[in-house]
């Protein structure tokens, strides 16, 4: 599928199924490192409610995700417009899916079981820590904190942390869904003044009878999502 340049809005109606073909789509510059850099516009904010047709999305670009080890156009597409205020970070996935489904309804359920969307956000871009938050089509929400492991390879898990004041917001339509996100600065005790944070975007989708396929903004090159060095720059703009 061509990639455009310009500005569009990922209508929900596409999702509804009425529109033949999905919008267009763009791809942020890469940095000199080869990492992409998104760069999130401040912006006036409509209320959480997973419509891409509210105040700021038809205005904002949307970044495609690629498939996570070969980099190339995945199965099923999915989308990210982002902005900001004072007070937070606003996400916006567009996800293509012709059989949306979730099991799990619970706070802190591992959805990553099933089909989600994931947010990993590194503030200090130190990659020795970093936020991880999903959203799967029920509404349902996995918060965690991770650590590197002190002298060791892996990460330590903190299931206990909560994103406080997140909200969150999912609309289901026959040819996909439509999940918003807010997540306040304040709860990664964070500021979007400064240098660029690092961070990626995700997506499992699980279909029936075929195999499952992980999708990233910045593509880790291995079938995981934790691989922090290839997390790409997010930058605040006024």
């Amino acid at each position: 599928m061509p990639l455009a340049s310009k500005r569009h809005s990922c209508r929900f109606s596409y999702f509804l199924g009425s529109l033949a073909s999905p919008p267009p789509l763009r791809v942020n510059p890469p940095l000199a490192s080869g990492l992409p850099l998104l760069r999130c516009v401040k912006s006036p904010l409509s209320p959480v409610a997973a419509d891409p047709e509210a105040a700021p999305w038809p205005q904002r670009e949307a970044v495609a995700l690629r498939e996570t080890v070969s980099g190339e156009p995945p199965l099923q597409a999915t989308w990210i417009k982002s902005a900001w205020n004072e007070e937070e970070l606003r996400l916006l996935f567009c996800i293509e899916d012709t059989q949306v489904w979730a099991t799990l309804s619970e706070r802190d359920a591992l959805l990553y079981n099933e089909e989600v969307v994931e947010v990993f956000l590194a503030p200090s871009g130190d990659l020795a820590t970093y936020f991880e938050i999903e959203v799967n089509p029920l509404n349902a929400v996995l918060d965690l904190s991770l650590a590197r492991k002190q002298g060791e390879e892996g990460w330590k898990k903190d299931f206990q942390w909560r994103c406080e004041g997140l909200r969150t917001a999912v609309r289901k339509g026959p040819a996909g869904w439509v999940a918003e996100l807010s997540i306040p600065f304040a709860a990664l005790g964070a500021s979007p003044q400064g240098k660029p944070w690092r961070a990626n975007f995700y997506r499992i989708d699980r279909p029936s009878g075929a195999p499952w396929e992980l999708s990233a903004w910045s593509p880790t090159g291995a079938p995981t999502f934790h691989v922090p060095e290839r997390f790409g720059a997010l930058e605040f703009v006024e």
